[in-house]
C-alpha cells in the first residue's frame, strides 16, 4: 500500500490492521512449529478467540497481543479477558465434535516491534 493511502487511515483502521498483522505472524510461527490452524478471529458470546491451534493431542488457545514492550503484552491479557478466553473456549470445544478428548493450553504470542514474535506457552490456566 502506497504510504499516503496508510497516512489517511483513522487510528482504529491502523490498529486493526495492526493487529491482523501481528495474528498472520502469529499463524506463520504457530505452522513453522508444526501446528495446525483450526480457525482464527472466533466469536463466541461470550469471548473472541484469535488463534485455534492443534497439534496432536493437544488444542492451543492463542491470544496475540502486539504491543511496544513485553510487560506491556503480557499485563494486557487481564484476569477478566483470561475468563472471557476461557468461556469462549468451552463454547468452542462444545461445537467442534471430537475437540472435547484434547489437551487444552492457553498461550500467548507476543509481537513486538522489530522483534520476532515470542511464542509463550501455558501463559495462564484457567
Amino acid at each position: 500500500m502506497a504510504w499516503w493511502r496508510e497516512s489517511v487511515l483513522l487510528p482504529r483502521q491502523r490498529a486493526y490492521r495492526a493487529g491482523r498483522s501481528a495474528e498472520t505472524m502469529a499463524v506463520a510461527l504457530l505452522r513453522l512449529k508444526g501446528y495446525r490452524i483450526l480457525t482464527r478471529d472466533y466469536r463466541a458470546g461470550v469471548g473472541e478467540l484469535d488463534i485455534v491451534a492443534r497439534r496432536g493431542r493437544l488444542l492451543a488457545v492463542v491470544e496475540v497481543k502486539r504491543r511496544r514492550t513485553m510487560r506491556g503484552a503480557l499485563e494486557a491479557v487481564t484476569p477478566r479477558q483470561q475468563r472471557r478466553i476461557a468461556r469462549a473456549t468451552e463454547l468452542f470445544v462444545a461445537r467442534h465434535a471430537g475437540f472435547d478428548d484434547l489437551d487444552i493450553r492457553f498461550d500467548v504470542i507476543v509481537v513486538l516491534p522489530r522483534r520476532p514474535p515470542r511464542h509463550i506457552m501455558d501463559a495462564w490456566r484457567p
